[in-house]
């Protein structure tokens, strides 16, 4: 069996981390910071949105891919890439615009997690059904 709907999700987060990796190294130019942040909020901020992102879009993309060779429908696989997709969007607008508390913080990280944490589940009854 071949991956058919993962590949997308793969894609469209590759574009947005290099977005982000872009803002990274806009603002590293702009600031004159090699490395680190030296101390500048702006720069910890775009760091830690990149940052945020290679912390969970691997570990979903693995999980999607896993549940869609195991025969997760169509439906289930495109619902899980869409919210991630669009958590991760809301989560990097929010963390971008404010280090504190805000909507897109809020909500892009309950539907990071909440994706996670079906995919999770999914993959543990189905492969314990396999079992059976």
């Amino acid at each position: 069996m071949s991956l058919i709907y993962t590949p997308i999700y793969a894609a469209i987060l590759a574009i947005l981390m290099l977005v982000l990796a872009t803002k990274v190294v806009l603002t590293r130019r702009k600031l004159r910071i090699g490395v680190g942040d030296k101390g500048d909020g702006a720069m910890l901020k775009v760091i830690r949105v990149h940052g945020n992102a290679t912390e969970y879009v691997p570990i979903t993309l693995i999980l999607l891919a896993l549940a869609e060779l195991n025969g997760a429908s169509a439906y289930l696989i495109n619902s899980w890439g869409i919210a991630f997709v669009v958590g991760r969007l809301i989560h990097a607008y929010g963390l971008g615009r404010s280090i504190g508390v805000s909507f897109g913080r809020f909500y892009g990280t309950i539907l990071t997690w909440l994706v996670i944490l079906s995919l999770a589940i999914y993959l543990l009854v189905t492969s314990f059904m396999a079992l059976i």
